[in-house]
């Protein structure tokens, strides 16, 4: 294991020099009269659910070009400034003035929410009034027509806003209410710490760290942390089934006075797909079960054991036991990149080098791993928490990959690069493809092999077995949570059955994991629900493209890059037919889902 000090901190002193800093204070007091000025000009040119409908394409036109102007700024600056304190916050629960700026952050970002509500109810009145003059608004050279999907994507979703006053009232009452249940969820499980006992010395591991130690090669240190990190959720889980009633419950309540078929409908909407394709790859994904199931009984039998337990699903496998330097790593992910594109080397060689990612996990610092985007600056920052096992170097490579997509979109306006969490996903499953797929080739070493398809096989699982039980369970807690607050012992219960269907005789029941819903930070989002579908859409959308990819070879860079660059502007279903692909046939998921199960076989095989 390398140690902590050779693991790095991100550094974003090229955003602004600190916290406290004048560049820092300068920023926020511009952000503030970014949003005054665009307020005057809302109220000047009466854009609101109630203002005048432009009688001529062109007054309309400019109209929109000038709130287009404005809140691309008011985005590009203040998504900067998200993103520079929450570096501080992810990183670093307990920075006191980090988490106080980020409070006085809010106000502003329900300003600009408020702002786009505004907007958007003026922009359905328009639409629907005037519905040719908007349209050949649109057509007309200039922002509007640059912006054409976005502003059709702003009048359809007007449909389903409240009253201008209702929907202002909730977005301020957000910041007591919903974002402080999510604040608290984070708080709580950033700082909590786990004792345990290690070569005889017990000490307080960081939760984070603790969970690291599911890839362990012995299994009674796995069984052990596994144990101990049960507990660990048990003596927080009463304030965290308070967050959980307060955020579903809040989501619950805004969607239906939208007028929402139920929280799924918004969550559809958002990643940019509809009913049938989620139910054509769900309904793929189930019917591959059987063959996830054989894959977790043949690790079972590779570990001298009947059934896995919990602790085994991330157990190493093979020579996978080797430990990566975090030096290492970045050789392995450059080595292998190289062999796809010039460009996506170019973009990792600057994150190693400029310090773009946050690798160390320690108390105070948020689990899992992220790519965020900072837009002042025109690059991203990754934090993780490595490990030095294989899965954490596939980790890596993931998050770069969010890091090349935003690179892809570098010099587009704000607006344009709203991504769908479907497709979000989709350069940092190719990522990862490129690698195992690159390993598989040079490989003739059997336990190496082994160690290979475990892997990608472990995270597979997790993005179709796993997620799916996600799915059902968000799907079960919103319904329930209609009627009633829902219990600490609710929420464990209603995961469990979740993991019981999902994973089947894959697993020993016995030991399955109740506090899921405890630690994973999507559940406790505020603006997106159901965020777990779009991972295993990204999964099997990457590994669709990546077969594209194989029998194009080269040709295919410029139109991956463009697709990339593009997915804020158009369906998931328009954008996939640039490639061929039609995602609302089941017999897409099932080819890719095949390609998953070939491997699985070769796992079983060996």
């Amino acid at each position: 294991m390398m140690t902590a000090e050779s693991l790095p901190h991100w550094d974003l002193t090229n955003v602004y020099p600190g916290l406290e800093s004048e560049e820092f204070k300068a920023a926020v007091a511009r952000a503030k009269a970014q949003l005054d000025d665009l307020d005057d000009y809302l109220a000047t040119h009466q854009i609101s659910g109630e203002g005048q409908v432009p009688q001529e394409p062109t007054t309309a036109a400019e109209k929109l070009g000038g709130y287009l102007d404005r809140m691309n700024e008011i985005l590009r600056l203040v998504s900067t400034l998200q993103s520079y304190i929450g570096s501080f916050v992810s990183t670093d629960s307990y920075n006191t003035l980090a988490r106080r700026l980020m409070s006085e952050m809010e106000p502003m970002l329900v300003r600009a929410e408020r702002q786009e509500v505004q907007f958007g109810s003026w922009i359905g009145l328009v639409a629907q009034a005037g519905p040719s003059v908007f349209q050949a608004a649109l057509a007309l050279e200039g922002p509007a027509r640059e912006h054409a999907f976005y502003l059709a994507e702003t009048a359809e979703q007007s449909r389903y806003l409240m009253s201008e006053a209702e929907e202002a009232l909730a977005a301020e009452l957000s910041m007591s209410g919903i974002r402080a249940w999510n604040k608290l969820q984070g708080v709580v499980t950033t700082q909590l710490k786990v004792p345990f006992e290690r070569e005889g010395q017990t000490t307080e591991l960081p939760i984070t760290v603790l969970q690291t130690l599911r890839t362990d090669p012995d299994e009674a240190i796995r069984r052990r942390a596994y144990q101990a990190e049960l507990a660990a959720w048990e003596s927080v889980r009463e304030p965290l089934a308070a967050c959980m009633n307060g955020v579903k419950g809040t989501v619950a309540t805004l969607n239906r006075r939208r007028g929402r078929t139920d929280a799924l409908h918004a969550a559809l909407d958002k990643a940019r797909i509809d009913r049938d394709t989620l139910e054509a790859m769900l309904g793929a994904m189930v019917d591959s079960f059987p063959a996830f199931r054989r894959y977790f009984q043949a690790k079972a039998a590779f570990l001298g054991k009947e059934t896995l337990a919990w602790w085994d699903l991330f157990a190493p496998v093979g020579q996978s036991e080797k430990r990566y330097a975090y030096a290492e790593a970045q050789d392995f992910i450059l080595e292998q990149f190289g062999t796809f594109s010039g460009r996506l080397v170019s973009l990792v060689r600057r994150a190693f080098d400029q310090n773009w990612i946050d690798a160390e996990p320690r108390d105070g610092k948020r689990g899992g791993a992220f790519c965020m985007r900072v837009p002042g600056v025109d690059e991203s920052r990754i934090l993780c928490n490595f490990d030095g096992s294989l899965d954490l170097v596939s980790t890596l490579a993931h998050e770069l990959g969010h890091a090349y997509h935003i690179e892809c979109q570098v010099g587009k306006p704000s607006l344009q690069c709203r991504t769908p969490m479907t497709l979000a996903e989709t350069a940092s499953i190719f990522n990862q493809t490129i690698i195992t797929d690159a390993l598989l080739a040079r490989t003739s070493d059997v336990g190496e092999e082994l160690a290979i398809l475990e892997g990608f096989l472990s995270d597979a699982a997790q993005v179709i077995v796993d997620i799916y039980s996600r799915y059902l369970f968000e799907g079960e807690v919103f319904e329930r949570r209609a009627a009633a607050e829902l219990s600490a012992d609710d929420f464990c219960e209603i995961m469990i059955r979740a993991q019981k269907e999902s994973y089947g005789d894959g697993l020993d029941w016995r030991y399955l994991h109740p506090y899921m819903w405890a630690w994973k930070p999507h559940y406790y989002r505020t603006d997106l629900s159901f965020y777990n579908f779009p991972y295993a859409f990204g999964l099997l959308f990457g590994l669709g493209l990546y077969a594209i990819y194989q029998e194009r070879g080269a040709t295919f860079l410029t139109d991956y890059d463009e697709l990339l660059r593009s997915t804020g502007e158009g369906t998931v279903a328009d954008l996939a037919a640039r490639f061929g692909l039609d995602i609302r046939q089941r017999s897409f998921w099932e080819g890719s889902l095949q390609l998953i199960e070939q491997r699985i076989e070769r796992y079983r095989a060996l």
